[in-house]
């Protein structure tokens, strides 16, 4: 983002606590902070301070150091995966200060750079608007929008990634099927193919492709998959709201399953099947399979 932004003729500061990450984001031609009060003293007013750190605590403590460095009319951006209440909160908090807040959803990932980074942005609208050439660079042709108050940045940030697991989800059930199928199937020949002109053609399905020709039977790679907790707060959401998520549900599910080896509730069905039927049970540890 720092390399888009200086590419874009923005003037740019940067504070992380690796160094080695400053001294890159220097050598791209940004100002290296030492400290978020460097950073804050490095930046004229009205300042806009972007955080990019993991949602929760780490989030919390660098918005109320901040909040301390900066005055009236300056403006804290929260690019991470936050919780959109959250933001409805801390927007509250900074009011009385003076200090503006906007929720940026960000979508793009390490390919971001490259092709542009998606925006869902939620705050005031007159402070979108201050900023919006900042945005206009970080973001591909259409690529950011304002869709509301402070929160909404974030909530439709959350949706989009309760979709990402279903749709993630669906292309892995898929693709293990035809991995299972009696045919010689050429898997990244298939996502190719898919991707040209079918309905299920998409970004994700260009992802598998890549994957699959590194490494086709994807042997390097262990089944373990985590979340960052959106689509969680998705599923939260359906059921505060009492909205039918079963697809979504499900995805998350998943991703709790490949976490289990040998999970406690296999080992139950197996035994309930063998007391009811005398079907035979495989024994674990040595000896068993």
């Amino acid at each position: 983002m720092v390399e888009r932004l200086l590419a874009g003729g923005h003037s740019v500061a940067v504070y992380d606590l690796s160094r080695d990450a400053r001294r890159a984001a220097a050598a791209k031609g940004a100002s290296d902070a030492a400290s978020l009060d460097d950073l804050a003293r490095a930046l004229a007013p009205p300042r806009a301070v972007w955080v990019m750190v993991p949602a929760g605590n780490p989030t919390e403590e660098t918005i109320r150091a901040l909040a301390s460095l900066l005055a009236g009319n300056d403006v804290i951006i929260d690019g991470g995966n936050s919780y959109y209440k959250d933001d409805v909160r801390r927007a509250d908090e900074l009011k009385p200060r003076g200090i503006h807040y906007l929720d940026v959803g960000t979508s793009g990932g390490v390919w971001g750079l490259k092709h542009g980074y998606c925006l869902m942005i939620g705050g005031e609208r007159p402070i979108f608007e201050r900023l919006e050439p900042a945005f206009k660079t970080l973001a591909p042709p259409d690529g950011y929008a304002y869709v509301g108050g402070h929160g909404a940045g974030h909530y439709v940030k959350m949706i989009h990634n309760g979709i990402e697991y279903g749709l993630m989800q669906a292309y892995a059930e898929g693709f293990e099927l035809l991995h299972a199928s009696e045919f010689q199937l050429d898997l990244a020949a298939i996502a190719h193919l898919w991707n040209q002109g079918s309905v299920v053609r998409s970004w994700l399905l260009e992802l598998a492709e890549l994957a699959l020709r590194a490494d086709p039977r994807l042997e390097g790679i262990k089944g373990y998959v985590e979340d960052s907790g959106e689509g969680r707060w998705t599923v939260e959401d359906a059921l505060e709201k009492n909205v039918p998520a079963p697809t979504i549900a499900l995805s998350l599910f998943g991703r709790f399953r490949s976490r289990q080896g040998d999970p406690f509730a296999d080992r139950m069905l197996a035994a309930l099947r063998n007391a009811f039927g005398g079907h035979p049970l495989r024994k674990s540890g040595p000896g068993g399979s």
